[in-house]
């Protein structure tokens, strides 16, 4: 007798592979490079100085997790010793699972020229949105 289970998820499997296909076909992502003053996709010979970058706010779940460290005293605002600073000796951090909301992923902050990133063409082709930095399988 088939499983009913194994039946069940291998229909959601085939059905879900088949949304995810159908929503990415129409988009028309392309890898491109962060320059000094701009973006050049790869299949556009010239540079765009005005791309955007997608911005990202969500919720972002921590578990229960620690830290070792040490403590420092005293500091100033920037975190930069004062006279007669001091570090402790290690100390274990714990901190409690929590959800931060309205966390905002800053992808303009860490891109620099030389950079790879993946961009969707919009307006006809006129401006082009980064929607992240992509790295090769090793780093």
């Amino acid at each position: 007798m088939p499983d009913p289970f194994k039946k069940l998820v291998t229909t959601l499997e085939s059905r879900l592979s088949g949304i995810a296909a159908k929503s990415l076909s129409g988009i028309p992502s392309e890898l491109g490079t962060i320059t000094g003053s701009g973006l050049k996709l790869d299949s556009f010979k010239y540079e765009i100085p005005d791309y955007m970058v997608a911005e990202w706010v969500t919720q972002l779940q921590l578990p229960a997790f620690s830290l070792v460290g040490t403590t420092t005293t005293p500091v100033d605002e920037s975190g930069e010793n004062e006279g007669g600073a001091a570090s402790s000796q290690l100390i274990r951090f714990d901190f409690n699972k929590t959800e931060l909301n309205e966390v905002r992923l800053n992808w303009l902050a860490g891109m620099k020229p030389g950079d790879r990133v993946l961009a969707i063409p919009v307006n006809g082709g006129k401006d082009a949105v980064v929607i992240c930095k992509v790295v090769s399988s090793g780093g």
